[in-house]
């Protein structure tokens, strides 16, 4: 029998901010507990994203129950408290969200520094308050924290290794006949940040068919397939941007004019779930 399951876990505390691989996580309706909690706006309270500002992937945090710990090379850390005892006071431009609270001037002036412009950090102190749309697979009732479209992103060792695969026959395709061409080096997971990465045996790419997956007794609902954007292109070394993994996404996983790797999902029944733990996909 076919056994698969959870390869690694991953958190995201802030938006377009570099995360941490943990051992174990709980599932909140919304996500996560502590994904995408915090995000990082202009002083008009537009977002910004890692997409117009690679720098946002050097910096690091790491959750620690009702704190925040950001770490930055040539910087020290900085340690922020959820601000629960403040109202929402920070218009923000994200959809079906309409304010956030603002971390402190601390925060704020950390940021700055760090990324070479005015910024501010602000955090959603109640993920009910902002919805999944219908477009993305949402039904009445479900939350969302301060991801784009889908509360919980998980993909496949499987599909990676098809990706890296394709990447790899490229080089070698257009490389120069007379000298030894040298496959390059997967690219990471990381680069698609996904929160729960699924391993076994399965076929390339099969979770875009999966009706679900359980858990223990966590159980998830898929919404959608994942779009991918010019955020997987980010060197986490470098920090610039890339030709792949879109270059080759869009030769192999082209539908619609998007493309496509992992799978948006939703929790139907929460708990706490471990690497190592038995994966069953629904179907």
């Amino acid at each position: 029998m076919a056994t698969t399951r959870v390869s690694s876990l991953h958190v995201f505390p802030v938006k377009s901010l570099r995360g941490v691989g943990v051992p174990v996580a709980d599932v909140d309706p919304w996500g996560v507990r502590g994904d995408r909690r915090w995000m990082v706006v202009t002083a008009d309270g537009t977002v910004l994203t890692a997409r117009e500002h690679p720098a946002m992937l050097g910096v690091r945090a790491t959750p620690d129950g009702a704190s925040l710990r950001l770490t930055a090379a040539g910087a020290g850390d900085l340690v922020v408290t959820e601000p629960v005892d403040a109202e929402p006071d920070v218009v923000v431009g994200l959809s079906r969200l309409d304010r956030a609270t603002a971390a402190g001037a601390e925060a704020d002036a950390w940021l700055s520094d760090v990324l070479g412009r005015s910024v501010r950090l602000v955090w959603l102190d109640d993920p009910r308050r902002r919805s999944v749309s219908v477009h993305h697979g949402g039904r009445p009732g479900d939350a969302l924290n301060l991801a784009d479209a889908g509360p919980l992103l998980v993909t496949t060792e499987a599909s990676m290794a098809a990706l890296n695969g394709w990447i790899a026959d490229r080089v070698l395709e257009t490389a120069d006949p007379t000298g030894s061409p040298q496959p390059p080096a997967p690219l990471p997971m990381e680069r698609f940040r996904p929160n729960l990465v699924v391993g076994g045996d399965l076929e390339p790419f099969e979770e875009d068919r999966w009706a679900g997956l359980r858990v223990g007794h966590v159980e998830l609902r898929f919404a959608e397939r994942c779009d991918r954007c010019s955020l997987t292109t980010i060197d986490l070394d470098a920090l610039v941007t890339t030709k792949e993994p879109i270059r080759t996404l869009a030769r192999h996983r082209r539908e619609d004019g998007k493309t496509w790797f992992g799978v948006r999902m939703v929790p139907v029944r929460t708990g706490r779930v471990t690497v190592g733990d038995l994966v069953t996909p629904l179907r």
